[in-house]
């Protein structure tokens, strides 16, 4: 099974458009490409609009934005390098502080904008006090915003996880793996302590916390372990491949991602055919992106469509853990099914 029967599949799609005392995490984590994105973006479009007042031709707008961009950009520029550099100690403040910090570097960051005008004799006299009150409540919103975002996080990662469990320890699938495990304990006993040793595995993973994200490695582990449960009961029908990449190894991922993934293989590519299927599972590392596929034949046909429950959430989660530095897409065509993500090595 090739990459290059799928590849021109995936090039013609459209890239996809981007309560506790102590915080659990960052509010504005300042290191994230979307968060930088986001920050200039909307200090860009306030100051766009801010420029509107007291012009009165498109030329004089111009021109005033030019101003005030030259004095914007790089008092935003310096509050996202400050809270970069200084990501974990503000990590380690209590809510209440990281808003305060959020709006001192703002007002500091506007007042560090006004003296790049002041020194390039764009700006006589230097309002001072209000490039810092300007600063302080851009940050403010900047702040309250990202900090919905990662208030947000928790009840939609925990719905996802427990929407994860209940597709994942279906009733069929753990009665199956009881069932065979029954069989082998006469004929094959080292083999039935084995498959129940990976069931086991599997739900100590699904019931443990495992944190906000776990490594590549981690996960390819405990799909071996899957993997393992099904190829005793499918047998020479399931046809496995691994292409793994160690380099790769080391990128984040949120828990219990890969597993739901692979039941879809298994589920519409494997058990639907008499004859079994193929299944690929591939990581590479390119530069600072890692690049995983999931990828299984089809024999029998699409068959009837899902909910795609599994899919969106693994594509909700990924986004929460990666956000704008991630990609997730699927196509199926001439009888293969792949799943392709991009993750940050």
């Amino acid at each position: 099974m090739k990459d290059t029967q799928i590849l021109s599949a995936f090039q013609e799609l459209a890239p996809e458009s981007p309560a506790s005392a102590a915080p659990a995490v960052l509010l504005y984590d300042a290191c994230q490409v979307g968060v930088a994105l986001r920050a200039v973006l909307f200090v860009e479009a306030v100051v766009a609009v801010g420029a509107m007042y007291g012009t009165s031709t498109a030329l004089d707008w111009i021109v005033r934005l030019a101003l005030l961009t030259g004095s914007a950009l790089p008092a935003t520029v310096f509050w996202l390098v400050v809270a970069c550099l200084f990501k974990q100690p503000l990590g380690r403040l209590p809510r209440p502080a990281q808003y305060a910090a959020g709006v001192l570097l703002g007002a500091l960051a506007g007042l560090y904008g006004c003296g790049m005008l002041l020194l390039a004799g764009l700006l006589s006299p230097a309002p001072w006090l209000a490039s810092a009150s300007s600063g302080a409540l851009l940050a403010g919103v900047l702040v309250a915003v990202l900090a919905l975002r990662a208030r947000g996080r928790m009840p939609a990662d925990t719905a996802a996880r427990l929407s994860e469990l209940q597709s994942r320890i279906r009733p069929h699938f753990l009665f199956n793996t009881l069932n065979s495990a029954i069989a082998l304990v006469r004929a094959e006993p080292a083999k039935a302590e084995a498959l129940l040793e990976d069931l086991s595995d599997l739900f100590r993973h699904a019931l443990v916390d495992q944190g906000e994200s776990v490594t590549l490695g981690d996960e390819i582990a405990l799909a071996r372990r899957y993997l393992d449960i099904e190829q005793v009961r499918f047998g020479d029908r399931l046809q496995l491949e691994w292409a793994l990449d160690p380099r790769a190894d080391g990128a984040r991922l949120p828990p219990l991602l890969l597993q739901p993934l692979l039941e879809n293989a298994v589920r519409h590519g494997v058990e639907p055919s008499p004859s079994g299927a193929q299944v690929r599972i591939s990581t590479q590392r390119r530069g600072s992106t890692v690049v995983i596929k999931v990828t299984n034949t089809v024999p029998s046909g699409p068959g009837p469509h899902g909910h795609g429950v599994a899919l969106d959430n693994v594509r909700d989660r990924l986004r929460l853990l990666h956000d704008v530095q991630c990609s997730f897409q699927t196509i199926h065509k001439d009888g293969i099914y792949q799943v392709r993500m991009e993750v940050p090595a």
